[in-house]
């Protein structure tokens, strides 16, 4: 069983930093995208196809880095300068090739969200 887990999310002062990570565990063969959304509006923030390949919601463009290792079945998203309207709870999204029965199939996984407040 496929299993996408976060953390890294807390309680940050406006214009703090913080990184959060997502990890998998389980029979991934392929990893093709990963990203992260927030669950207002379930908007995209950033994802990663390859380290050359990076997509970014205009709103955190130049303050948030997103980053993966394959070998280590994670990516991170590194938010800097955070502002107090970026208070959500933030998802994992994964896209990835299960190796199942021989077979293989593409499937999207989601994790359990991690809460980031921004807040004096």
């Amino acid at each position: 069983q496929v299993q996408v887990v976060e953390s890294g999310g807390g309680l940050v002062q406006p214009g703090g930093s913080l990184t959060l990570s997502c990890a998998l565990s389980g029979p991934v063969f392929v990893i093709n995208v990963m990203g992260w959304y927030r669950q207002q509006k379930r908007t995209l923030v950033a994802d990663i196809r390859s380290s050359t390949n990076t997509n970014y919601a205009d709103s955190v463009k130049g303050r948030f880095t997103i980053s993966r290792d394959n070998a280590k079945r994670t990516a991170w998203l590194q938010m800097d300068s955070l502002k107090p309207e970026e208070t959500d709870v933030y998802y994992c999204k994964a896209d990835i090739t299960v190796l199942r029965d021989g077979n293989l199939y593409r499937s999207v996984y989601w994790g359990q969200g991690t809460q980031v407040t921004v807040s004096s």
